[in-house]
């Protein structure tokens, strides 16, 4: 039983946060700006475990407010994509870069925080300190091809394709690289490709 509740406790903790982020971008479709305690009430859950995962309204609103920008992957994927993983992947890169260049201050700050919560020690350090957008993304875009992959392979991928799809990326390549878009779309492009043919079955397998 213990060894269960290990593993339900942090499964139950992403549907938890997942349920808050849900339920306030529901109100705000309303036209509304939510209060955390109306986000609680929605989501039914305490004003207590609501402040548990998150310090505010102000944090909750503004993840929220990404969750209506990322595209779902049925959106994103509408049956004119084809079946080419390398095509796929470049169409969710295309689509978190447009995400997060219209939101980079608020994804800043969300990563600030995030970086603060996973700090060992921290008050709710067990309590995930953001959401997973682009693995969903990410496995949809492999979907078709998953014949071409080994299973571990394939996970792997999928797993390495999240290190140079997203928020970290834009970090990297702006912060580190000191590149300009352009040049960073270049090179998630190289990389995707590279990931996605290292990771292919050999020829005849």
């Amino acid at each position: 039983m213990a060894v269960l509740e290990k593993i339900e406790r942090p499964n139950q903790r992403r549907r938890t946060r997942k349920d808050l982020l849900t339920a306030a971008a529901r109100l705000m479709k309303q036209g509304r700006k939510p209060t955390l305690e109306e986000i609680a009430e929605e989501a039914l859950v305490s004003r207590a475990t609501a402040y548990r995962y998150f310090t505010g309204v102000e944090p909750l609103l503004v993840e929220a407010a990404l969750d209506l920008a990322v595209p779902a992957p049925e959106a994103l994927f509408d049956g004119k994509s084809g079946g080419d993983p390398v095509t796929r992947l470049e169409q969710v890169d295309r689509a978190l870069h447009d995400v997060i260049a219209a939101n980079e201050a608020s994804i800043r700050v969300m990563l600030m925080q995030t970086l603060q919560r996973g700090i060992p020690g921290h008050a709710d350090h067990d309590i995930p300190p953001r959401q997973n957008r682009r693995t969903p993304l990410i496995d949809a875009a492999l979907a078709p091809a998953r014949a071409e992959f080994r299973p571990a392979a394939l996970k792997t991928l999928g797993r390495a394709l999240a290190l140079v799809i997203g928020t970290e990326a834009m970090v990297v390549c702006k912060d580190v690289l000191q590149i300009d878009d352009a040049e960073a779309r270049k090179v998630r492009r190289f990389a995707i490709r590279a990931l996605v043919e290292a990771a292919r079955r050999p020829a005849g397998d």
